[in-house]
């Protein structure tokens, strides 16, 4: 599933109405008609029931306005909320206004608050006469930019304290009025819709914060032209398993060790052991052939015992915590190696400071930087522009904000830009691609090259420490086996976050991140299943 931001929802709107000649009253009458079809595909016919349609200014009251004669048109009864004048819509909206008038549907305009409360009894007479189907919001659409107020904010409040699903479900049009499209943040209020019906793509805002308020998301194609998409440019995608499952490699039957790549990992501090070997166990089940963990040398022993399908070197400089006079053989241990993970649980020691700064700024090797290696890079500005080669940050929203100068907050607002404006400080002073995994619900994977995506797996069971070693160690893993930097980001992505789903049907919470490093194969298994039926049927 491709994912567009508002922007380029009006590129491809456009370009379809002005360069290809498609009226945008077709394009309106497409999207009025996929909604009707999607509402009763989820609560049944409408016919003989009351539809109330809830209409704003511009185009998604249009919408609305076009589900209304498609009501009608199925044996239905549309009852139209105006609040706005009719006579003061324009454009596509306005004709359709006019055409509603004309075949006499029963309408109601709101002006001010009083007549919001008078909403509740109007709509239960018409129940008694004829059962309500559902309510729909068409207030406002995907271009909204400013905090909704006044009665407007009321009809809001109003929709949001009918009852729940499977007595008056609410049907918002194309994205729930007062979500931003782009972040998914609320602006001001926002309706908490049962069923979402979005038009030609979905939008970042139904999977960031949005997720919450969308209910279940529909996408009805209303005829954009392929040649139009290609013309704008479609670079963000959602990944679910038929996506994932395009990028999977089949494994050859005479694979060894030795084909399928040698990670290392640079993690773990005294108190922090759990880190690496969660990091180092999520390798292992990403199917890599060798793992090797470079640690403190006196917590050596720890390693070799609990995690003894992985290889471990003592750095002898570093006693418990990482030390810059042990960067030499770091050095020499990446010779063989092809790629490093750094960070989980190596604290934030100056000594520790310096050998990750020496490491990420001269080493050629592909890096994945994690946990305290991202605050020590935080702190280093200025190294932070001169990295030596690939880089996948795997940010949680704390150390992105770190790496931003941004409260958590401004991150959570808008975390698709915040890692746009990252790659974008990075690629200074060096092309060499960059990738940003920032971490939770609706994780972002951004990478330099343009490319965007939106993960659909994974549950709120994951809100426990350990989960990011385990991704950190998973992306490291798949990379050493031969995955391009943003194939390695977006399985690791998608197959932890599934691994997690695995789990939550057992249980919705209280499983562990070393639960999840565990129940990574059977995540790839199931993959690898959806690759099997895509190859077959080819």
């Amino acid at each position: 599933m491709k994912i567009v931001t508002s922007g380029q929802m009006q590129a491809l709107d456009r370009t379809s109405i002005e360069e290809i000649g498609i009226p945008g009253i077709v394009l309106m009458e497409n999207a009025g008609k996929g909604t009707v079809d999607a509402m009763e595909q989820e609560y049944g016919t409408v016919q003989e029931r009351t539809v109330c349609i809830f209409i704003g200014p511009g185009n998604n009251g249009g919408d609305g306005l076009v589900i209304a004669r498609h009501v009608a048109q199925r044996g239905g009864r549309p009852f139209l909320i105006f609040l706005i004048n009719p006579e003061k819509l324009s454009g596509d909206a306005a004709i359709n206004a006019n055409i509603c008038n004309k075949l006499g549907f029963i309408h109601y305009i709101i002006r001010h608050e009083d007549e919001v409360r008078q909403l509740k009894q109007l709509i239960r007479q018409l129940h008694f006469r004829h059962p309500v189907h559902s309510l729909v919001d068409a207030l406002f659409g995907t271009g909204l930019s400013r905090e909704i107020i006044g009665y407007f904010a009321d009809v809001i409040a109003f929709l949001n304290s009918l009852p729940a699903v499977g007595q008056w479900p609410v049907v918002a049009v194309d994205i729930p009025s007062g979500l931003c499209a782009d972040t998914g943040m609320p602006l001001g209020c926002a309706v908490h819709a049962d069923l979402t019906v979005t038009y030609g793509f979905a939008k970042p805002g139904h999977f960031h914060h949005g997720g919450d308020m969308v209910g279940k998301l529909v996408v009805v194609d209303i005829s954009i032209p392929e040649r139009v998409v290609k013309q704008v440019g479609l670079r963000g995608q959602l990944l679910d398993r038929a996506v994932i499952a395009e990028m999977v490699q089949e494994r050859g039957t005479a694979g060894h060790k030795g084909t399928y790549g040698h990670l290392l990992i640079l993690a773990g501090s005294e108190g922090k052991t759990g880190a690496a070997l969660l990091a180092g166990k999520a390798a292992l089940h990403s199917g890599c052939g060798l793992v090797t963990l470079a640690v403190p040398a006196a917590l050596n022993s720890i390693f070799e015992i609990s995690l003894p399908e992985a290889m471990t070197v003592p750095l002898p400089s570093s006693r418990k915590t990482f030390s810059i006079a042990d960067y030499e053989l770091v050095c020499e241990l990446c010779r063989n190696r092809s790629a490093l993970v750094i960070g989980p649980g190596i604290g934030t020691s100056p000594e520790t400071g310096s050998l990750v700064h020496r490491l990420y700024q001269e080493l050629k090797l592909p890096m994945i930087i994690d946990a305290d290696a991202l605050n020590l890079l935080a702190a280093a500005p200025e190294v932070l522009l001169k990295r030596g080669g690939v880089r996948i940050f795997t940010p949680h929203p704390g150390e992105m904000s770190r790496l931003l100068g941004k409260s958590v907050v401004a991150v959570q607002k808008d975390r698709l830009g915040g890692a746009e404006q990252l790659i974008n400080e990075i690629m200074q002073q060096n092309p060499s691609e960059v990738i940003v995994v920032l971490k939770g619900a609706g994780t972002v994977v951004r990478s330099s090259t343009g490319d965007w995506a939106l993960n659909r797996s994974g549950n709120n069971g994951m809100a426990t420490g350990g989960m990011g070693d385990v991704l950190a160690g998973l992306i490291g893993g798949l990379l050493v086996q031969g995955y391009t930097p943003w194939e390695a980001s977006a399985i690791g992505v998608y197959q932890h976050g599934l691994a997690a789903d695995i789990l939550a049907e057992k249980t919705s919470h209280g499983f562990t991140a070393s639960e999840v490093a565990d129940a990574l194969p059977t995540a790839c298994m199931l993959i690898r299943d959806k690759y099997k039926k895509r190859t077959q049927r080819k």
